[in-house]
């Protein structure tokens, strides 16, 4: 039984390709389309996930060497804020209370959607995941145990499952121009502070997506070798300063420069394929999912992850990175010239969800929203996990700590509310 309990938590519902897939199995069975239309749209909607799997898995490899090197040459100490790290030490402890948090809270999305005019269905089964494992570190860290825990983390959960959604909602319509999708990633508050940030400083007929280029730079339009062009710029930077020695522990002796120009390709090439998988998601799960709509909860919308904005503004993704990234930087010599506790720009929080922020502001107030937006997320998820890590108890003290915005911000909530009835 506990095998098979451990099956369902950790193999089907905290996959999201298999949760999507199963998603798309259930509209379509409820639509009763014919046997060869339900095999294709749940294969293909599966096969999409694991393409932007697929591709999430070589940028985050290209980043990871980036933000090695980043901290060695800069000589950078100070807490990594990382969701899977934070998470595969919290699961060590707190394995059991998660699990059930995640099952009941699953329920409890369903619900909250079926009664309340929040009609959204979250589907990134790995951040609901890691939300379990925040609220039940949160609430054992306050003292709050059992059963009490595991029914007041699950309403929670799955109302942050509707809650969310629910903010983002308007800047998606404005994204895709259409009321289909929602955004089901826990950096929504992140990306809609850059969305009205970027209002107030920019044009949003001003696009990232109509920027002119001279004639020689005309290349540049295609996104792919944009984002290859300036991210080897940015690997030879941080080569140059980290030292010869330092990138041959990661390459393997390779040349610097070659190093380099390969990272970037390879970033690039990662980027482009996660376009590709969003896309197919896209065609596949809309059709499948009015089935659940039409049946289960009249109205849903499917919330899908973070790279489902991606192809609506693919310039404003790397713009939202780079100056993501630069609020981080700003950030970390602010606390440290302050003496504060020093938390190290994580690469791959300020690339997923910054560029999230820079298509939420390219949305609002174009070129300059992008990057204003994108720069104010930076900080945002640099300074709020300060306030946090004094609420996760012993995880408080690990060196690593989640960075999305909206763990940060129910983390922090949740952690002063439960206090106040100790």
């Amino acid at each position: 039984m506990d095998t098979l309990w451990k099956v369902l938590l950790h193999d089907v519902l905290s996959q999201p390709a298999v949760l999507i897939g199963l998603t798309a199995l259930v509209g379509l069975l409820l639509q009763k389309k014919a046997f060869h239309q339900v095999v294709s749209g749940t294969f293909k909607t599966t096969m999409g996930y694991l393409i932007l799997g697929a591709g999430a898995g070589v940028t985050v490899g290209a980043l990871d060497k980036f933000g090695t090197l980043f901290q060695k040459g800069f000589g950078v100490h100070g807490v990594v804020p990382h969701n899977e790290s934070i998470v595969a030490i919290a699961v060590q402890t707190y394995g059991r209370e998660t699990a059930l948090i995640m099952a009941l809270g699953l329920v409890a999305n369903i619900l909250f959607a079926r009664f309340t005019p929040w009609k959204y269905i979250f589907l990134s089964g790995h951040h609901t995941f890691y939300m379990a494992v925040l609220l039940a570190a949160i609430f054992v860290s306050a003292g709050v145990t059992g059963w009490p825990m595991v029914i007041l983390g699950a309403l929670l959960l799955g109302f942050t499952m509707v809650l969310y959604p629910a903010v983002g909602q308007p800047i998606m319509r404005k994204i895709t121009d259409s009321d289909d999708i929602a955004f089901g990633h826990f950096s929504t508050v992140g990306a809609v502070v850059g969305a009205v940030v970027g209002k107030w400083f920019g044009n949003k007929e001003d696009s990232t997506e109509s920027m002119k280029l001279p004639e020689n730079l005309t290349f540049l339009r295609d996104t792919s070798l944009a984002i290859a062009v300036v991210m080897f710029i940015l690997f030879v930077v941080v080569s140059a300063v980290a030292g010869q020695e330092a990138v041959s522990q990661l390459s393997g002796g390779q040349n610097w420069v070659v190093f380099s120009f390969l990272q970037a390709l390879t970033f690039a090439a990662g980027v482009y394929v996660i376009l590709a998988g969003v896309r197919m998601i896209i065609a596949e799960i809309i059709p499948a999912f009015r089935g659940i709509a039409m049946k289960l909860v009249p109205n849903a919308k499917p919330a899908l992850d973070c790279p489902v904005v991606y192809p609506y503004a693919p310039t404003a993704v790397f713009i939202g990175f780079l100056f993501s990234f630069l609020g981080g930087i700003v950030s970390m010599i602010v606390q440290a010239a302050l003496r504060w506790t020093v938390i190290v720009p994580g690469v791959i929080p300020h690339f997923f969800c910054g560029a999230n922020a820079g298509v939420f502001g390219n949305a609002t107030g174009g070129r300059k929203g992008a990057m204003i937006g994108a720069f104010v997320h930076g900080v945002i998820i640099s300074f709020l996990p300060i306030a946090l890590l004094g609420l996760l108890g012993e995880l408080g003290y690990k060196n690593t700590t989640f960075s999305d915005s909206d763990f940060l911000m129910t983390g922090i909530a949740v952690g002063y509310i439960v206090r106040l009835f100790k």
